[in-house]
């Protein structure tokens, strides 16, 4: 069997079958799966770490959507005939890791840290709507269909909670938080 390195070449080269366009699927989502359940450890910590109760709420509410939606990949990867399986996502350790240098850097009990925590949550959704969006493409490209409409579903779910963090901030977090 090909690397998925071979695999990827081969497909930005035009020489894609059907096979490394499978196995670059699947890469991706063991990633998106890993990003998922890192998120799912995490998310409690950032509302423990928020300032109002509207984002502690806003968290909280997305953990629960999250651990759905890693129950929905773990639906993607039998609808594929595999098994849920991970592989580390850099990208997501990486946004973390920044999450975490916001809480270490910010007062506790300001609206600086909460605005800080809505911007690093965005940069997650932001790479989380990117992943479920060419994961869902890819599935269609190759005949998944009930993969493709999973995946869909939680892309929308993603934009949602893109759109309701952006709504937090701009109801009052960011004003009160340049008057701090």
């Amino acid at each position: 069997m090909a690397s998925f390195t071979d695999s990827v070449g081969n497909f930005f080269r035009g020489e894609d079958n059907d096979t490394s366009l499978r196995e670059l699927f699947l890469h991706e989502l063991k990633d998106i799966y890993y990003a998922e359940k890192k998120l799912v450890d995490n998310l409690p910590v950032m509302a423990e770490k928020a300032t109002t109760q509207e984002l502690r709420s806003a968290f909280q509410m997305h953990l629960q959507e999250t651990q759905n939606q890693v129950s929905r990949l773990e639906q993607v990867f039998r609808s594929v005939g595999e098994e849920a399986e991970e592989v580390t996502c850099e990208a997501m350790d990486g946004l973390v890791e920044e999450g975490e240098e916001v809480i270490d850097e910010t007062q506790e009990g300001t609206l600086t840290r909460d605005a800080g925590l809505i911007i690093s949550a965005q940069k997650i959704e932001h790479y989380e709507i990117s992943a479920y969006g060419s994961l869902r493409t890819l599935a269609q490209m190759l005949g998944f269909n009930e993969a493709a409409q999973l995946l869909q579903q939680t892309l929308e779910e993603e934009k949602a909670t893109d759109a309701k963090l952006t709504a937090v901030a701009e109801s009052f977090v960011n004003q009160r938080a340049a008057a701090e």
